[in-house]
């Protein structure tokens, strides 16, 4: 096997281990290169059809080209699409920084769909070589009753030997493409011949490499108009993948407090 063969093999036993050992769980589907793949791979696990619900938290922000996207391919790959929406700015932790606050409301979006759905699963497109935090993340990962997160006390993962209880009445997260990386993303999602939404590719001059709320994300400098191009970009460039979003240029600690509040 390749390098591509060897992280979707270890991505679909993740998602079967899931399937076996949780009673309801539902894959996060942020409809950005990251949970496309993950619906891809999980389409994969199970011989073309997800037997588990796509859930988008919506903020009610995503760029039309986003909602365009999970309109046409939540129908083309049988999907069982729930749509559930964010409350208003007003609800969520007025001590947060305006974007880290903005969004914080997908953070009380999923609490509400949690509590709504009884998931006791919640299959999320994050990856380590992302963001700081997010490197300290474990495959499955337990959350609390209020779907916080206790960095400082994350279960051993040796040997693929994953702890999938949940803590009594919480949930846990489970990472499919956790080992991936962003180049690993792009260079399946062209062996794959996946669908991508237009914006990650480059309009005069500028592309998106994360996708988020409208309002807080923003394109950066780029000449790369296919995703041959995108991979060679990703051999040169310093620029770090989120450098796009609002969020990651504020406090520092304001993208961990969301991470341990429950954030994606």
């Amino acid at each position: 096997m390749d390098h591509l063969d060897q992280l979707e093999a270890q991505s679909i036993y993740i998602f079967r281990e899931a399937f076996a050992r949780l009673k309801k769980i539902a894959l996060l589907w942020s409809l950005g290169k990251d949970s496309n793949v993950m619906i891809w791979l999980a389409r994969k696990a199970f011989f073309g059809r997800m037997p588990f619900p796509a859930l988008h938290v919506d903020t009610g922000k995503k760029f039309p080209e986003m909602y365009r996207f999970r309109d046409h391919y939540g129908k083309e790959w049988d999907l069982d699409l729930r749509v559930e929406p964010c409350p208003p700015i007003d609800a969520v932790d007025p001590t947060l920084p305006p974007a880290a606050r903005s969004a914080a409301r997908k953070t009380e979006g999923l609490k509400w769909a949690l509590a709504k759905y009884g998931f006791d699963g919640l299959i999320a497109g994050i990856r380590r070589d992302e963001e700081a935090t997010r490197a300290k993340e474990r495959v499955f990962s337990p959350r609390g009753l209020e779907g916080n997160w206790d960095v400082r006390d994350q279960p051993p993962e040796f040997w693929d030997h994953f702890n999938a209880s949940p803590p009594q009445g919480a949930h846990l997260r489970i990472h499919p493409i956790l080992h991936w990386t962003e180049a690993d993303i792009w260079a399946y999602t062209k062996r794959e011949n996946i669908p991508i939404i237009p914006l990650y590719l480059s309009q005069n001059g500028k592309r998106y490499r994360s996708l988020g709320d409208q309002d807080i994300t923003n394109p950066v400098a780029s000449t790369a108009s296919s995703i041959d191009e995108i991979l060679i970009e990703l051999e040169q460039t310093k620029v770090p993948e989120r450098a796009g979003r609002a969020l990651d240029h504020e406090t520092e600690d304001a993208f961990e407090r969301l991470r341990v509040a429950g954030y994606l």
